[in-house]
């Protein structure tokens, strides 16, 4: 199924789907009209909140706005209804002619009551009428719409017959010929212009295009608009309403993943669908599974991560149920399909579960199990969600859900942050951990492994004795460590460094062992433990180390440092507190 015929499927499962036509859309004030076209009253609509937000309304289908002038049908903001804008304006007053013109050809002939009161409005109407108290001067730029004085509480214009028995009139004569759907494969009037897109994290605060053709070169045999690609007028509007509806705030449909807006969405049963999508929410975002901690969805999400198949956590969910992921990324005035999958909500427990395994690490990270944007964080300068390197997130996230090798910018980008900032936590060892596994087929140890004889990680955990050996010398007091000063180049060239460090450490040790002369023992013990293990030649430290082996350093450092936070059974603790 593409991907727009499963967003027009998912139309009939909103479950207060707007008619054909219309749209939910942020309206601030009300103009309430006498049937004589003069005003009434002006109603304040928005929220008593702090923000004074607009109230979402149902109204006629937004019109799809570039660098032209369109009027909406019954509404609009006070630039087009009203010639006032709190900026400069400079296309105001066209606006507004264009508003008033293109209402009084469209309601010419009309016999409703509210529909000739409007066309009294605009035919009366001057902007320099926009004065308090009548004309609040926060109205300015909100979207306003109509309503008789005497039934305001009941409906609103655009809600009268009339008014949609017009709308309808203006939908079809604004449609091209009738042509096949490419969604719905019926004939049917065709959209030249598809709704735009609203909600994607980075895109126009108006909207953005999923579906555009407006220049020469994506014409084909003289087709122009949506005709190079015939989508039904109805089909349109169902695509895009689901799209829109599960790209808001709230709707249980959405999570951020890097630069990615991601969506999703479950094909059955109600109950079915709903306990699908909050378990692949609580997958990825930590805030779904705060909430369902306490709830059977919390226990089965825990069962799933722990590795029990999901026919024995929840066999209703393992078949039969078509699950959706849809990842939308910013392009200019375009929306980006970063990636698109569906399958059985089975499979992607399966490959979930493998993405936990191959990032499982001991110890794991304190806080908790981590989403996968605390991840994608780690791999940004100064950790800031903005500066998450572009595609990166969108390519891992369609790796993890179709169980396919992760992107190897996923190795380097780490590689080069450890290097970097010299920070090596749980976090960017389980990242580094997880490629080397599904790319490179290479054995990990999940926890400390004291007989691993991989030079790379052999090195890292000799390079975190050194460390801890000048920590414990100089009282754990230090502003940096040879971390700080020397990881990045003991990582990669290691020859270069590691005989300093040696050099170094016995000027150390002359001084432990005057402190507290067991522990230097213990620290002399574990070092010639970890060289006994180098290959024997010449010279067992590598002029350089590949980038395999360079995470498997990451690795073995970050394994032997928080052993030394850890407390053993047959000795005393080496700390007195974690510092993974």
């Amino acid at each position: 199924m593409s991907l727009l015929a499963a967003l027009a499927r998912a139309y009939d499962r909103l479950p207060d789907a707007p008619p054909y036509g219309f749209s939910t859309e942020k309206i601030g004030f009300c103009v309430l009209l006498n049937p004589d076209g003069s005003v009434a009253e002006v109603v304040d609509l928005r929220n008593t909140d702090k923000k004074r937000s607009p109230r979402m309304l149902l109204v006629p289908q937004a019109v799809k706005r570039t660098v032209g002038i369109a009027p909406n049908f019954l509404w609009d903001k006070t630039a087009y209804v009203l010639g006032v804008t709190a900026g400069e304006g400079k296309r105001t007053a066209e606006e507004h002619a264009t508003f008033s013109a293109r209402h009084l050809e469209w309601l010419e002939g009309a016999e409703d009551e509210g529909l000739l009161a409007l066309t009294h409005f605009l035919q009366s109407w001057t902007p320099e009428a926009f004065t308090p108290p009548l004309w609040p001067d926060d109205m300015r730029d909100q979207n306003l719409i109509f309503a008789l004085s005497t039934e305001y509480r009941d409906r609103y214009l655009h809600d009268r017959p009339a008014a949609r028995e017009a709308w309808q009139r203006i939908g079809a004569a604004g449609a091209s010929g009738a042509k096949i759907c490419l969604v719905s494969g019926q004939s049917g009037p065709v959209a030249r212009l598809h709704p735009s897109i609203k909600g994607v994290w980075g895109a126009q605060s108006s909207g953005a295009s999923l579906v555009s053709f407006n220049l020469d070169a994506f014409t084909s045999y003289g087709h122009d608009q949506g005709d190079n690609a015939p989508v039904s007028e109805a089909a349109t509007f169902a695509y895009t309403t689901t799209l829109n509806r599960f790209l808001e705030k709230g709707s249980g449909h959405r999570i951020q993943i890097g630069d990615a807006s991601t969506v999703f969405w479950a094909e059955a049963t109600e109950a079915e669908a709903l306990a699908a999508e909050s378990l692949f929410s609580a997958f990825f975002d930590e805030q779904t599974e705060e909430k369902l901690a306490a709830s059977a969805i919390g226990a089965r999400l825990e069962d799933i991560r722990s590795g029990k198949p999901l026919a024995k956590v929840a066999p209703d969910l393992n078949e039969g149920v078509r699950f959706h992921v849809l990842g939308l990324a910013p392009n200019a005035a375009r929306l980006s399909v970063r990636f698109y999958w569906e399958s059985d909500f089975g499979q992607v427990a399966t490959n979930y579960q493998r993405y936990v395994e191959d990032t499982r690490l001991d110890p794991p990270p304190r806080e908790g199990w981590p989403p996968l944007w605390r991840y994608l964080r780690e791999l940004a300068v100064l950790g800031k969600s903005e500066n998450v390197p572009p595609n990166l997130a969108g390519d891992w996230m369609r790796a993890i859900l179709t169980g396919t090798p992760y992107p190897m910018t996923l190795l380097s980008t780490a590689l080069m942050r450890m290097r970097s900032d010299g920070e090596i936590n749980a976090l960017r060892a389980a990242i580094v951990k997880s490629v080397l596994i599904r790319n490179l087929k290479v054995e990990v140890p999940v926890a400390l492994d004291p007989s691993n004889t991989n030079k790379g990680y052999i090195l890292g955990r000799l390079f975190a004795v050194y460390e801890e050996v000048q920590r414990a010398a100089l009282g754990g007091n230090v502003n940096a460590t040879i971390k700080d000063k020397f990881y990045g180049s003991a990582s990669a060239t290691p020859q270069k460094v590691f005989a300093a460090l040696s050099s170094g450490s016995q000027n150390h040790f002359s001084k432990l062992k005057k402190q507290s002369p067991g522990r230097a023992v213990n620290l002399e013990k574990l070092l010639m433990t970890i060289t006994d293990l180098m290959a024997p030649g010449d010279d067992p430290i590598p002029v350089s180390l590949a980038s395999h082996e360079q995470a498997l350093f990451g690795i073995g450092y970050y394994h032997q440092r928080s052993d030394f936070f850890r407390k053993h059974d047959d000795s005393e603790p080496n700390v007195t507190e974690s510092a993974q």
